[in-house]
């Protein structure tokens, strides 16, 4: 009896050693200009995600303008907390967990990582703008027990040169909010972060370049992630953390790789097995890795029978052939 009391002891702490946690297949949930329902959500779960990002926006006149609009009634519903908290509840209701990942969009669609200020009266005023925009959300994420909190989206400009406030600004979040914490920079900026040591997952929108061919086949693109790949790792090797692919994703064009950020709707000729390749490479390359957390698809709309589709170019795999790739990956590989 004894010998097998030890055996199952053995057995218990090999298995809690050298287990991993599941793995976070999730979608970037997209808001709705319009109240939704638990309809518009069986969509994500019919394609076996496990997570989704839910993004309320803040609005910035312009990269000088140092005050944050956030949570006005002229917003979408989606993007507002109401319409926010409604969407995680939907969400949790049919047990997929939420990543909340507050947003800032900058009119006309310019760059976030290019926001600077010209004067130190302007940084002042975006700080105490940004904070109380990030602190509002971070108090519903407690309020929701979401496990996950996304404290700023590609502010890489923001980030190196006010560190001293991201310090700040995490611990009063922290004492808030007692789930975990990520930041998303880009692609070319991740590893430039100061303040990853005081968050839980290095988080990274992978919009990585990594062919130039029109079509690039699977062994190509996973040829081209190599010297990606090897940089994530120096510094998941140095910080010593799991890491979150915040947002990654492919339009469904020619070229689909080379610059893979380019949301410009007018480029690009349609390239369905480009945006099926490149899907592919990326699970192959990174979901079965130790470090590797898991990641957040972009995007994914509310309307799932009015979207997407075979003649769309845009990021989106619903009722595309990506979609099928999606849901056999997300179920076969948690």
């Amino acid at each position: 009896m004894k010998k097998i009391f030890v055996l199952l002891l053995l057995s218990t702490v090999f298995i809690n050693c050298s287990g991993q946690q599941p793995k976070i297949n999730g979608v970037s949930f997209v808001g709705s200009p319009e109240e939704i329902t638990a309809a518009e959500i069986e969509p994500v779960v019919n394609v076996n995600a496990n997570w989704a990002a839910v993004m309320p926006f803040g609005f910035i006149k312009n990269l000088e303008t140092p005050t944050v609009v956030f949570n006005v009634e002229r917003q979408w519903w989606g993007e507002r907390r109401d319409g926010a908290k409604k969407t995680i509840e939907l969400l949790q209701d049919r047990e997929i967990e939420v990543m909340l990942k507050p947003q800032i969009w900058v009119w006309r669609g310019e760059f976030t990582g290019d926001i600077n200020m010209k004067s130190e009266e302007d940084w002042n005023t975006l700080k105490k703008s940004y904070e109380d925009f990030i602190l509002l959300y971070a108090v519903l994420a407690e309020e929701m027990q979401i496990p996950i909190l996304c404290i700023g989206t590609e502010l890489h400009t923001f980030v190196q040169k006010r560190p001293e406030f991201w310090n700040r600004l995490i611990a009063k979040i922290r004492s808030v909010y007692k789930g975990e914490l990520t930041y998303a920079e880009n692609w070319d900026q991740f590893d430039k972060v100061p303040f990853w040591g005081q968050l839980d997952y290095i988080g990274v929108d992978a919009y990585f370049p990594i062919s130039h061919s029109k079509t690039p086949t699977v062994e190509e693109l996973k040829n081209g992630w190599q010297k990606h790949k090897n940089h994530i790792v120096t510094l998941q090797t140095k910080m010593k953390k799991p890491v979150l692919f915040t947002e990654y994703g492919y339009r469904s064009v020619h070229f689909t790789a080379k610059e893979p950020w380019d949301s410009n709707r007018t480029n690009g000729n349609i390239d369905l097995k480009g945006q099926n390749n490149a899907l592919t490479a990326l699970y192959q390359e990174f979901w079965n890795e130790p470090w590797f957390a898991g990641g957040f698809l972009w995007k994914w709309y509310h309307n799932h029978n009015k979207v997407g589709g075979e003649r769309n170019n845009r990021f989106t795999i619903q009722n595309k052939p990506s979609e099928q790739l999606i849901k056999e990956f997300y179920s076969t590989n948690k």
